[in-house]
């Protein structure tokens, strides 16, 4: 493999693959940095191109990283993803986010809708909400009957070691936020017309029976919560700190280093005699907008 400066840090030391500073101090008992507005686009910028380079990592060496976000309803799951995929290779990364199974999908395996999903080499997927339904929603509202809900707690973790085991990089986050916190989001939706779609009738029921998921999720991380793939909770109450937090939690734990890349030169303009048409035999669209 070719050297290169990757894997190193300003001052030209070396770092531990897919190490992060922020995550880095905080392992060595440093304090938390306090964000305002203008701190975190200049973080977030900066862990987006960290992004950048895992993924590019990850295509050059064909890995497979899937990875679940899990939690309460208004927890920032999505705010989040689309952080980490703002800037990504959309050839490689995608998002996967299920609806309600069809009747034809009932009668399946219940896995069996998840399996076509899972990266091949070199691709990231991100699960908006996953297999994790069962032991969330479908065992709460009943949805899925009390042997169905044994069978998945039984064969969950074996799956998901099946997985770790062919290859893939599977990483779990749950996005855990205050009753408090949750409350003034669901209103916030409720008044906010841009955000109104957000909020479903299930959102409701899931607000109404506070308790029942919280034991749900309880009782999940007790069968889950496995070595091969454990739980990762995110302190959820505050959005813009809970996607610096997850997401330079995400790049320390996937190893990568920095691809190099050979020097680019521009090539010139080709240059031949061509007439063109004129430019008012274009259909162009109204300047609403304008810069001064």
């Amino acid at each position: 493999m070719v050297k290169s400066a990757a894997g190193k840090d300003s001052k030209g030391k070396a770092r531990a693959p897919g190490r992060i500073a922020s995550v880095s101090a905080l392992s060595n008992g440093a304090d938390p940095i306090v964000v305002t507005s203008k701190f975190y686009d200049a973080e977030l910028g900066r862990l987006q191109t960290e992004l950048v380079k895992m993924q590019e990592w990850i295509v050059h060496e064909g890995l497979r990283l899937c990875v679940l976000f899990e939690g309460r309803d208004t927890a920032g799951k999505g705010g989040t993803i689309k952080r980490i995929m703002e800037r990504l290779n959309a050839r490689y990364a995608r998002v996967v986010a299920l609806g309600t199974p069809s009747e034809r999908e009932k009668s399946q395996w219940y896995f069996q809708r998840y399996v076509p999903h899972l990266p091949a080499a070199g691709e990231i997927v991100l699960f908006d909400r996953s297999w994790y339904n069962r032991a969330g929603v479908e065992h709460v509202m009943g949805f899925c009957t009390p042997s169905e809900y044994d069978e998945f707690l039984r064969t969950c973790p074996q799956i998901e070691r099946a997985l770790v085991h062919s290859g893939i990089v599977l990483v779990k986050y749950w996005m855990s936020l205050s009753d408090e916190e949750q409350e003034r989001r669901f209103l916030e939706r409720i008044d906010n017309p841009g955000k109104r779609w957000k909020l479903s009738p299930m959102d409701l029921q899931a607000r109404a029976r506070w308790v029942d998921y919280a034991e749900a999720k309880d009782e999940m991380f007790s069968f889950t919560d496995i070595k091969e793939a454990p739980w990762y909770v995110v302190d959820a109450n505050d959005k813009k700190c809970a996607r610096l937090n997850l997401i330079s939690h995400l790049l320390s734990v996937v190893p990568y280093q920095e691809i190099p890349y050979e020097a680019v030169e521009l090539p010139s303009r080709q240059e031949r005699a061509y007439k063109r048409p004129p430019i008012d035999s274009q259909t162009w669209i109204p300047k609403g907008y304008i810069r001064r």
